[in-house]
């Protein structure tokens, strides 16, 4: 029989903050690390900036030059969302990135009958385009009115933290559809220990180059074309199609066009944003070493979200924003949450959207390679929203029957969702009413946003009054208000002292 274990041999007391990073929110390393970090970031936000328009642009009749303006045109934009977000908004080290939940919205909007009927395939391009304008647009105003009015940190205090785990865990586990850490951690110059900070940069450079080897050699001449796709570096297009110089504008693509339908369906995509958001958001303030974001600073981080949104629609992103969850992912891997790390990021998607042949041969690496880094990256972020279990009671029935059944839907719905898509070409919901289609499909396609409906559901009918403990609340509520916990002031409080004109609640 096995000897009784003492309590402290088992027993870890939860932390609010995570221990073992380098540098948290509000701490900097030298500014050559910072720029070298920054630029592992960019790299990142690369992937889904490339991917999106890859995919969404040949299905509306668009060339390679379209192709390499939108790609130019969403690191624009994210690079303006991440500043603005940074700056203004939760200020967590948060890149704001395309979404992949506007793919059903968008791309029933390229299915209208109005937009396939017109057969010169520029001008589908351009009118498809202007319609998915429209359509961000007028549905950013969801976000934009949460998040200002503040209703989205009324809403947040029905959140808890068995609530929540679902709906974090399931940002990251909810994206395995997407996506194999390193282990040299003691090779060091000056005490920086370099395969650790720069694991991402160092694995994408050698796997870059071999690839373009192999493009050389000719390796990839006679294997099918899905092969080339995805293994050339030269297959995308998007060097020889790119300027040298173009600076994106708002309304470039032309007037935007509206229509109820398409605007209905995109509100389901803003909506799901704005949740997986939300999870992104507690993610990320544990991997930069602060607080949980308060109510009313999450509130005013959405209302920003809202603002990019808008940005996207007036300049014609082809997709709207959320939080990266692979940047958000890199700060664990590096150990370094530093904002001033990302906001220099954002000056690299700036500066390369700008000039468009180096931003587009940074942007010709082979998608494989960041599959395999979204393996290790999104499984981080999975694990941080496991790590507020500790501050919740596990031999709790209740919570344990919450957490299963929040875990177990949030990744079957999906799935079934997105296999019978596949299979009938339409999602589970298919009526003669479009944007009821778009809404439903829309929204049970997204993990996150399943669990935070089951979770939230639960944990505020089932026993919850006699539960506060069990569920956490004693830790959570003390961070519901900016004043309730001291260290909210050094982490989110306004830059330029605007904190006068706009006090937190």
């Amino acid at each position: 029989m096995a000897a009784d274990l003492k309590p402290e041999e088992i027993s870890h007391p939860p932390m609010d903050q995570l221990q073992g990073l380098e540098y948290c929110i509000d701490s900097n390393p030298s500014w050559g690390e910072a720029i070298a970090l920054g630029f592992q970031h960019y790299i990142l936000a690369l992937g889904t900036a490339v991917m999106i328009p890859s995919f969404l642009v040949p299905l509306m009749g668009g060339n390679n030059g379209d192709k390499v303006r939108v790609v130019q045109t969403l690191l624009f934009v994210e690079g303006i969302n991440t500043l603005l977000q940074t700056l203004f908004g939760t200020r967590l080290p948060t890149v704001i990135g395309g979404s992949y939940a506007f793919m059903v919205p968008i791309v029933s909007i390229i299915h209208d009958p109005t937009l396939t009927s017109i057969t010169d395939d520029h001008l589908r391009f351009l009118s498809t385009m202007r319609a998915v304008q429209g359509a961000l647009i007028v549905s950013s105003s969801i976000q934009i009115i949460l998040g200002y009015s503040q209703l989205w940190a009324i809403c947040s205090r029905f959140f808890s933290p068995i609530g929540m785990v679902p709906v974090i865990a399931l940002v990251g586990f909810g994206l395995f559809d997407r996506g194999f850490p390193v282990y040299l951690k003691g090779f060091q110059t000056k005490q920086l220990p370099i395969l650790e900070r720069f694991a991402l940069l160092i694995s994408i450079t050698v796997i870059w180059a071999y690839a373009h080897l192999l493009t050389a050699s000719g390796a990839y001449k006679h294997r099918p074309e899905i092969t080339q796709i995805n293994c050339r570096t030269d297959k995308a297009y998007l060097i020889s199609s790119a300027p040298w110089i173009k600076i994106p504008y708002p309304l470039q693509w032309g007037a935007p066009t509206f229509d109820a339908g398409h605007c209905f369906g995109m509100m389901a995509a803003v909506f799901v944003s704005l949740i997986e958001s939300t999870g992104a958001y507690k993610a990320a303030s544990r991997l930069a070493s602060a607080t949980p974001p308060p109510a009313h600073v999450l509130s005013r981080g959405i209302g920003w979200q809202g603002i990019g949104i808008l940005l996207d629609g007036l300049f014609g992103t082809l997709t709207g924003s959320t939080v990266s969850v692979e940047n958000v992912g890199l700060l664990g891997s590096t150990r370094v949450g530093s904002r001033r790390v990302i906001q220099i990021a954002a000056g690299f998607m700036i500066f390369f959207s700008i000039l468009g042949k180096f931003g587009a041969l940074f942007a010709s690496i082979p998608f494989p390679i960041f599959g395999a880094i979204y393996c290790v990256l999104f499984g981080l972020v999975a694990s941080v929203g496991l790590s507020f279990l500790q501050f919740t009671n596990m031999n709790s029935m209740r919570n344990l029957f919450i957490t299963g059944v929040a875990f177990f839907l949030g990744l079957s719905v999906p799935e079934y969702f997105r296999e019978y898509t596949a299979k009938a070409y339409h999602g589970p919901a298919h009526t003669r009413a479009g944007w009821f289609n778009d809404f439903v499909n829309t929204i049970f396609f997204s993990s996150p946003t399943v669990a935070l409906i089951i979770a939230v559901f639960l944990d505020n009918t089932l026993d919850y009054k006699d539960s506060a403990r069990d569920r956490g609340m004693p830790w959570w509520v003390k961070f519901r208000t900016f004043k309730g916990d001291s260290r909210n002031e050094e982490f989110y409080t306004l830059p330029f002292n605007l904190n006068r004109f706009f006090p937190p609640s």
